[in-house]
């Protein structure tokens, strides 16, 4: 399998600005630049993507290993707070946490942790980061 994405980028890299777009559709022309990156402007941008895929990943990864062991969730709700901080002179994603909440009905809390371990460390998102991935994650 292979997935397509696409960014534009125009002008310098202060006063310029770029859209971003997903094969699927998903996103489209979707604006980004300096100040929706590293000033706190509203707006999305490259590392908030990643986030949303790390969450969106952890939760299928949560979700299959749990069927695997007899349990059916009936709610999973993770978010990932990514880190992007100068490292070496320039930037760099140091790291990703997740915070997750799941509704298991029938799991007990160590079946619990113990498939959200495997899932942090077995979806194909962790994998790709090359950063520090933390997690909290509760069974509620």
């Amino acid at each position: 399998m292979k997935y397509k994405s696409s960014a534009v980028w125009k002008g310098s890299l202060k006063e310029g600005s770029g859209t971003m777009s997903t094969g699927s559709g998903a996103l489209v022309d979707k604006a980004y630049s300096f100040r929706t990156r590293f000033e706190g402007e509203p707006g999305t941008n490259p590392e908030e993507l990643i986030g949303a895929a790390h969450a969106g990943c952890f939760s299928m990864a949560l979700s299959n290993i749990l069927g695997q062991a007899g349990f059916t969730p009936e709610k999973i709700e993770t978010t990932a707070t990514v880190t992007l901080e100068q490292k070496d002179g320039s930037f760099a994603v140091t790291s990703s946490h997740l915070d997750v909440r799941a509704s298991v009905p029938g799991a007990s809390a160590e079946a619990f942790h113990e498939a959200a371990t495997k899932a942090k460390g077995g979806c194909p998102i962790s994998k790709l980061l090359n950063a520090h991935i933390t997690m909290d994650a509760q069974l509620v």
